[in-house]
């Protein structure tokens, strides 16, 4: 597709945009749901478009400037037979106006997947009085807890997939929950830039070796509105004839702490997790077996003023370990499938430096939501290594020696939504400035030491 061309449709869009209002008002938006008029047989779809750019990359190489359009496109459909319920997500993940060296990455491209196709039974009562459970079979997403270790991304382009079998089972008056799984990893295919950049169709793979798995539960704390989650995550890595990997084998501890947002409150939340299991030196076959142990731990606190606006305004600190050479073990930590966007900032091919990798931060985020139609936020953060001598967050960027310190930089994010046809069209704007410090700017692998600028234009339409 060619740039003009974007251009053209984007102002076709404007107009549409203008006109839909009055039509919406007529007779609401239009939706798949409501021309098949089931009750048995749930449908929706959305298209997300997207244009992305950035100035100064933060990894060790890359173009000093790229900009991506990408395209995704979501059908979901269910169809209730009483105690059993069968289901599918359809996604089409496109990218275009990549060139050589333009970050791109299975992250942005996944064309024509079934990520999710599925069996689940209602099994009412079957675990005790008052409960309920469910058993679903087949390709599922996941969003787990607070979503750092396992959840499908929204912002990023593509979805976290797994195949297998998972259980539900809640109690509406305790208030409690349970989740547990055996999965096997979707591993998104094709993965060679040649297949992405010609958003080649390939179905994704799944077998035994990658393998995740693991429950969590969830209770409230008497009568205080303070809940509590605990977690255990497996995840079990195997080379493959094609792809050598790290072998990992990683076991995941955690809880989770936390009084939700209201207006007039303080609110909270403390997470901590810990690793232990091993991992290989490298991907070589005869690469040493390591020991791991690594952690990572967050705390936010915030306060909601009792305002129609809702205003928001919070602080927050993270760290996770990074690899100690001094020590006998492996101690970086590892995100499993967790997403970024609700903490580090936009994550795409593009842009995403920081993450739960290495990393110590502190921060403040102000948050505000006006009217149904429009929300915002703000936030700052400062960010150091927590180990000098391992590669910081996602950015590839390390020295070894750890003589260029521990300051990685500032980053500042930002974003506006506004539903310019409510719950039709929605437009997201946002973007960040990563001010780079001393390490991002003297470490020896270092490409450009200019700060990092990232911004993205979403226009969405939900069916």
């Amino acid at each position: 597709m060619k740039k003009h061309a974007f251009f053209a449709a984007l102002a076709g869009t404007a107009m549409t945009i203008v006109v839909t209002p009055a039509a919406a008002q007529e007779g609401g938006p239009p939706t798949l749901q409501d021309a098949i008029g089931s009750d048995d047989f749930t449908i929706s779809a959305s298209v997300r478009t997207r244009y992305e750019s950035y100035e100064n990359p933060f990894r060790s190489s890359g173009a000093e400037a790229a900009d991506l359009l990408s395209f995704r496109t979501i059908v979901q459909a269910e169809y209730d037979a009483g105690p059993i319920r069968i289901g599918g997500q359809l996604q089409d993940a496109r990218a275009y106006w990549a060139d050589t060296g333009t970050p791109l990455s299975t992250a942005d491209v996944n064309a024509l997947e079934l990520v999710e196709a599925y069996v689940t039974a209602e099994l009412g009562e079957a675990l005790g009085s008052g409960s309920t459970t469910e058993v679903t079979a087949g390709r599922f997403l996941l969003g787990l807890g607070s979503k750092r270790l396992a959840a499908s991304p929204g912002f990023r382009n593509t979805a976290n997939g797994f195949t297998g079998l998972r259980l539900d089972w809640s109690h509406a008056e305790r208030g409690q929950s349970l989740t547990a799984f055996y999965t096997l990893s979707q591993q998104r295919l094709p993965s060679d830039r040649a297949s992405l950049l010609a958003n080649d169709v390939e179905w994704d793979r799944e077998s035994d070796d990658l393998r995740f798995w693991g429950g969590i539960f969830s209770t409230p704390l008497a009568d205080t509105g303070t809940k509590l989650e605990l977690y255990g995550y497996g995840l079990d890595e195997d080379d493959r004839a094609d792809r050598a990997t790290r072998n990992r084998h990683l076991l995941t501890l955690g809880s989770r702490l936390y009084a939700p947002s209201a207006r007039g409150k303080v609110d909270f939340e403390v997470e901590g997790a810990y690793q232990t299991g091993t991992i290989r030196a490298s991907t070589a076959a005869a690469a040493p077996k390591l020991d791991v142990s690594a952690y990572t731990m967050v705390a936010e606190i915030g306060y909601t003023f009792d305002h129609r606006a809702k205003p928001r305004l919070s602080l927050f600190g993270d760290i996770a370990s990074g690899d100690d050479p001094a020590s006998a073990s492996f101690n970086r930590f590892d995100t499993l499938f967790g997403i970024r966007r609700g903490e580090w900032g936009p994550s795409s091919s593009l842009y995403g430096p920081l993450s739960r990798n290495n990393i110590r931060d502190f921060g403040l985020r102000f948050e505000i939501k006006p009217s149904k139609r429009v929300d915002a936020f703000l936030a700052a953060r400062a960010a150091w290594l927590d180990e000098p001598t391992d590669s910081f967050a996602k950015t590839g960027i390390r020295d070894a020696t750890g003589q260029s310190g521990r300051q990685a930089g500032e980053q500042i994010e930002a974003r506006v939504r506004y539903w310019v046809v409510p719950d039709f069209i929605q437009l997201d704007v946002g973007g960040a400035v990563l001010a780079k410090g001393e390490f991002l700017r003297s470490a020896p692998n270092v490409s450009n030491t200019g700060d990092t600028r990232y911004f993205y234009a979403d226009l969405y339409f939900k069916f």
